[in-house]
């Protein structure tokens, strides 16, 4: 891996800490506090923020506290029109990260992977430690294992495609990675997905593919966006079950009373994801 996600790695796990200060000492810790308690000088921790995520510890702090979640998606709402349908059929705004995806049929999901070739490597992504899986369409698995650890990330991907043949192959997958972490040697055009899932899934996915980056919806819109109003609880957990974790944006998708909900990974890598795309977008006014 590169040397800027390399260091974008390590600046996860200082974010992850302060994550931790900030939980237990409220927004009001100065900057100098922090960088104490980071055992690190107050420029050196202004300077690795800045260059993680484009602002000051003291603006992106106020984007990792937990009322973060309901200003978003009280000034940075996206309503999922059902009426104009979701995907590629109805003209939604796809990843900028994506040149294309395609989806697995019905009946090759039903194989559970029988047939299929799934390359995986371990890289280092903003957000830490990062599995990612692919076959020779594009990426279909990323796992973060700040939080679960990296035995229990595997496992849990390795489980959604059970009758594959999975081939350690870090090289085959690298070109796809560093363009999907933002890499600035990468090509940014050309990480194209692989989506492996049932018919409800997909189309749950596909609802997350139209929310723009810094922006949030909620999963009652995602059910409405795909025709099922009734249908929250399983948009949930089609939501939780997205195999492509930050390409797939499912951090975007919050309770309707601003709660985060859940997140496979982890919450306080949800709060990183978020606070990240925030402060990147231009934060909020």
């Amino acid at each position: 891996m590169n040397m800027q996600t390399t260091e974008d790695g390590y600046h996860f796990h200082v974010i992850r800490r302060a994550i931790e200060l900030i939980d237990q000492g409220g927004e009001g810790l100065t900057l100098e506090q922090l960088a104490a308690q980071m055992d690190m000088s107050p420029a050196h921790f202004q300077r690795l923020f800045s260059r993680w995520v484009g602002v000051s510890p003291k603006r992106y702090q106020q984007y990792l506290t937990l009322g973060h979640a309901k200003t978003l998606l009280r000034e940075q709402f996206t309503t999922l029109e059902a009426s104009h349908g979701v995907g590629l059929s109805g003209g939604g705004r796809l990843h900028d990260l994506f040149l294309r995806w395609e989806a697995m049929s019905p009946g090759e999901f039903a194989r559970k992977g029988a047939g299929l070739t799934i390359y995986w490597g371990w890289f280092d992504s903003p957000f830490g430690p990062a599995l990612v899986m692919g076959t020779d369409k594009g990426i279909c698995g990323i796992g973060f294992a700040a939080e679960t650890g990296e035995e229990a990330t595997m496992e849990d991907l390795l489980s959604r495609w059970p009758l594959a043949d999975f081939v350690e192959d870090p090289t085959m997958l690298r070109p796809w990675v560093l363009a999907a972490f933002g890499a600035e040697s990468a090509d940014l055009g050309k990480t194209p997905l692989f989506l492996i899932g049932a018919p409800f899934q997909i189309k749950v996915w596909e609802a997350l593919l139209t929310i723009p980056s810094g922006q949030v919806t909620t999963y009652s819109e995602i059910a409405e966006a795909i025709g099922s109003p009734r249908a929250v609880r399983a948009v949930g957990t089609a939501v939780g079950r997205n195999p492509v974790s930050w390409l797939i944006p499912c951090h975007r998708a919050l309770r309707k009373s601003g709660g985060l909900g859940g997140y496979h990974w982890g919450l306080p890598v949800k709060r990183a994801m978020l606070a990240y795309e925030t402060a990147r977008a231009g934060g909020l006014s």
